[in-house]
């Protein structure tokens, strides 16, 4: 089974190659490491639990996209920042390959 690092690896690659000056395609990191106060700073200066991990920019389009591999499953946070987004009216999409992120776009 493919990790999900990679399936995003795969996904940010092919998208830069084939959308050059298309759109826009970034990560969020967004990982809780680090003592209190390094995780202090970072939900001051924006951390969000459950954002996707991929926003990708289109012309008048902005899709946000979470990446599972096979067996992963969405974190409660996850949902919710889901279902804020679509509540806005913007794409989310749950990916689990290249393959079907092509579909996607």
């Amino acid at each position: 089974m493919k990790a999900e690092n990679k399936i995003q690896q795969e996904i940010v690659q092919w998208f830069r190659k084939t959308y050059y000056g298309k759109g826009i395609i970034f990560s969020v990191p967004n990982e809780r490491s680090g003592g209190y106060m390094a995780m202090r700073d970072l939900l001051q200066t924006g951390l969000l639990s459950g954002v996707s991990d991929l926003v990708i920019v289109l012309p008048n389009k902005v899709m946000f996209v979470e990446l599972k591999n096979a067996k992963g499953k969405q974190s409660d946070k996850q949902k919710r920042f889901e279902e804020a987004v679509k509540k806005l009216n913007h794409e989310y999409h749950l990916v689990r390959s290249l393959e079907e992120f092509k579909q996607i776009l």
